[in-house]
């Protein structure tokens, strides 16, 4: 099947196996094709766009086990199922560059049919390819971020090479409840091999149900999972059309009839806060309710009367999650979930004395002088490195306690366990027969960060001991001539999370005058990035253990933007920008990322380097883009902190923090996951490699790899404000507000825990202070109101 703007073909089944767009130069297929299944070792056939599971009364009906009649003319195909209790049609029709796509469910008896679940697969082309040639999986695969709500439900399919050929679906009738994931995959880690990890998701709408019993979330109060009775019959409309970016994506929305709905991303309690709601043209808004969870009981809140010119005004004096909930004339609803957080220096202050209390085990622990829980990975250093930037922002009294409990670590731990004798050139192989360079990276930046305390904190070794030690360890990391395996000296071009303090660490080497290693850093820092930036054509730096991996591209591209590679920077800024979400679900705006929760995910750490990465390049760059991105993302990550917190079954106390959520509903690989905020380790039950990842089991600990992430934050929005020119040419900020009091005058506030600068990096204006709140003037710049 054809039309002018697409090529469309199907199987016997009826699924759709290859759908193109002929104007796309790469001819990319936008949905899961069974050829590279087979390729691939992968048995997923009824997983194809356009399969479907159904629950009716006692029978579980899978369309890949029942023979459809197919019908096709020139533009539109026909596949219906017959069930004794049901007719399921599903219609598809190109005209000109849409796809229209029908599913219809009819009655076959004279009695209402009960529905428990039924999800029809919507399997766009959400796939990390085995292929070393990463420009597969840069032109040829997408993310898919989706937008839930009963009548308007869409997914943004965003190419990974951001050239604006992306792919949307958009709701046009019926009731949609969720969209839920599974994930094929193969991990060969331990077989020593790089890159190891493949896989795919594959996309399901959820029309009814989709859990099995019991396994359902418990505490999810916004997205309902519930059957529906089939009276006559029942219709979902949707279409499939490309869009160019995230404005255009949400034209196309209103096109079809979407309402348009601006939101900020972090709202603090009590702290006003404006949502922008564009109608669709003859349906206006009618009613909107404000829900959120106090005490396990719903507490419903009508602020229609807040709605003017399309502003609504709000001021949450709840913390945790808030729906908005929109119903238009015709009795259509939308909706938007955001967060409304308790002031973030709070969140930040109870996670490191939580540390310090519950994490920390002296010389008497089963790890003595370790912050649980410990792993042979890097990633769980990060700890360290979030104890230390707290304390260097904010020194309370317990700062000398806290630090010293790091100086410990470092020196008994740290260095005795990663470190063959303590030796910084013999890296101890802790996973079998090799070692992972990515985790020098955690362990200079400890040692880094301990070299900025004063003497009278430290107590085992003086500050210049420190910074010695973080140069030895930088050497390791990004030195390849330290090293002998193949893997190892690949590992070690590899850029990493330690663009977050190469300047520092340069600076503090040359200000103690301690040149021999200042000189050996800053050559290894070099030729790092600038071999690079001669990659950046290939792509090289998208690919680490994954054959594709915002752990890649996006400090490659912190690092090249700081280092000066603009040209280089900007080309893997692209994919940045296509990884990072947007959605309608504050929870859905976070960097794409699958393996830790097999389903689309935040991931705390990934989540937070994405997004400091993208923060650093649009300091150096001035891409407003990557500066929304970067807010978007973190909203994710400090939601993995938070105590108040209601739709997930596992709740945190105050301090705690959880390394992973699952935003899948379902997570059909883990039902148990959807929705739900968990450690890694939860998968030591499935049993193959996650045994030998996890070999204590589930520890019931959350947050082994957690921590870099909020000290990047911290490094970023944790101090700073942002002013800038919004398309249509008025002022804005992120992270903060702005009042404007006359022609050209503003005051700003910032959001900042810490509050260091604001900044306008269009205009090349920062203002260094740690008042809250500045006046700004566009001709004159900043000023704190005492002058």
């Amino acid at each position: 099947m054809h039309s002018k703007r697409f090529n469309m073909q199907y199987n016997s089944h009826g699924a759709i196996t290859s759908l193109i767009d002929q104007e796309d130069t790469y001819q990319m297929n936008w949905v899961i094709n069974p050829s590279y299944l087979d390729k691939a070792g992968y048995t997923d056939s009824d997983k194809l766009f356009g399969e479907f599971e159904i629950v009716i009364g006692d029978h579980h009906y899978k369309s890949i086990e029942l023979t459809p009649v197919i019908k096709e003319t020139s533009e539109q195909l026909i596949v219906k199922y017959q069930l004794p209790e049901a007719t399921i049609t599903l219609n598809y029709e190109l005209i000109n560059d849409q796809l229209q796509w029908q599913i219809l469910l009819q009655n076959n008896t004279y009695e209402p049919v009960k529905i428990t679940s039924l999800g029809v697969w919507c399997s766009l082309a959400y796939i990390m390819f085995r292929d070393r040639d990463v420009l597969q999986n840069i032109h040829r695969s997408t993310a898919v971020f989706p937008s839930v709500a009963p009548n308007f439900t869409k997914l943004a399919g965003m190419r990974r090479d951001n050239e604006g050929k992306n792919m949307g679906l958009f709701q046009t009738a019926g009731v949609v409840q969720s969209v839920g994931t599974a994930c094929e995959w193969t991990n060969r880690f331990f077989e020593n091999v790089s890159p190891s990890l493949d896989g795919m998701l594959f996309h399901q709408l959820i029309l009814a149900g989709g859990y099995p019993q019991t396994k359902a979330p418990k505490r999810d109060w916004i997205y309902p999972h519930s059957s529906i009775t089939l009276t006559d019959e029942m219709k979902w409309s949707f279409v499939l059309t490309p869009f160019s970016d995230q404005d255009n994506f949400t034209d196309v929305a209103q096109h079809f009839g979407h309402p348009r709905i601006t939101y900020p991303p972090i709202i603090i309690r009590n702290q006003t806060a404006t949502v922008m709601i564009e109608e669709p043209t003859n349906d206006l808004v009618e009613r909107i309710v404000l829900r959120t969870n106090v005490d396990n009981k719903i507490i419903e809140r009508d602020v229609t009367s807040s709605l003017k010119q399309n502003v609504l005004t709000l001021a949450p004096t709840e913390v945790g999650e808030h729906e908005l909930r929109i119903t238009l004339e015709s009795g259509r609803q939308d909706r938007i979930v955001f967060n409304v957080m308790r002031p973030i220096h709070q969140l930040i202050q109870q996670r490191v004395d939580w540390l310090s209390i519950h994490s920390f085990e002296d010389a008497s622990g089963k790890h003595p002088y370790s912050f649980g829980p410990v792993s042979n990975q890097g990633e769980s250093l990060g700890k360290l490195s979030l104890i230390l930037m707290a304390n260097l922002l904010n020194p309370t009294e317990k700062t000398m306690a806290q630090v010293r409990q790091v100086e410990q670590s470092a020196v008994y731990y740290i260095r005795q366990k990663w470190f063959v004798d303590g030796d910084f050139g013999k890296p101890a192989s802790l996973y079998g027969d090799f070692y992972r360079v990515m985790d020098f990276e955690y362990i200079g930046h400890v040692y880094y960060l301990l070299s900025l305390f004063g003497e009278n904190v430290l107590i085992l070794n003086q500050p210049t001991v420190y910074l010695h030690w973080a140069a030895d360890v930088f050497n390791l990391r990004v030195n390849p001539d330290m090293h002998e395996s193949q893997r190892a000296k690949e590992e070690s071009q590899m850029l990493g999370v330690y663009f977050l303090y190469i300047d520092g660490l340069l600076n503090d080497l040359k200000a103690h005058g301690m040149n021999e290693d200042y000189q050996l850093i800053k050559e290894c820092w070099d030729k790092a990035v600038k071999r690079v930036a001669t990659d950046s054509q290939s792509y090289k730096a998208a690919i680490t253990e994954h054959f594709y991996d915002n752990a890649g591209f996006g400090p490659a591209t912190g690092a090249l933007a700081n280092a000066g590679y603009t040209k280089a920077a900007s080309r893997y800024a692209e994919l940045l920008k296509a990884n990072i979400g947007f959605s309608n679900d504050f929870r859905s705006q976070a960097p794409d990322r699958w393996w830790e929760a097999l389903s689309y995910m935040i991931h705390s750490l990934w989540g937070g380097i994405t997004a400091a990465s993208s923060l650093l390049a649009y300091e150096k760059m001035g891409d407003t883009e990557l500066l929304r991105g970067a807010y978007r993302a973190f909203a994710g990550v400090l939601y993995m902190y938070d105590a108040n917190a209601t739709t997930t079954d596992r709740l945190l106390k105050h301090g705690e923090a959880a390394s992973t959520y699952s935003i899948a509903g379902p997570n059909i690989n883990r039902p148990d996951l959807s929705r739900n905020r968990f450690g890694q380790s939860v998968f030591a039950q499935d049993g193959g490699i996650f045994t030998r990842l996890f070999p204590d089991g589930d520890t019931g600990h959350d947050d082994w790899d957690m921590g870099e992430e909020l000290a990047a934050y911290l490094t970023g929005f944790g101090q700073k404000a942002y002013v800038y020119t919004k398309a249509d040419g008025t002022l804005s900020v992120i992270n903060g507000n702005l009042v404007k009091l006359r022609q050209d005058e503003y005051r700003v506030t910032s959001y900042a825990p810490y509050p260091r600068e604001i900044l306008d990096v269009e205009r090349n204006r920062c203002l260094k202070t740690s008042s809250e709140t500045v006046r700004y003037n566009i001709q004159d710049g900043f000023k704190t109101d005492e002058g």
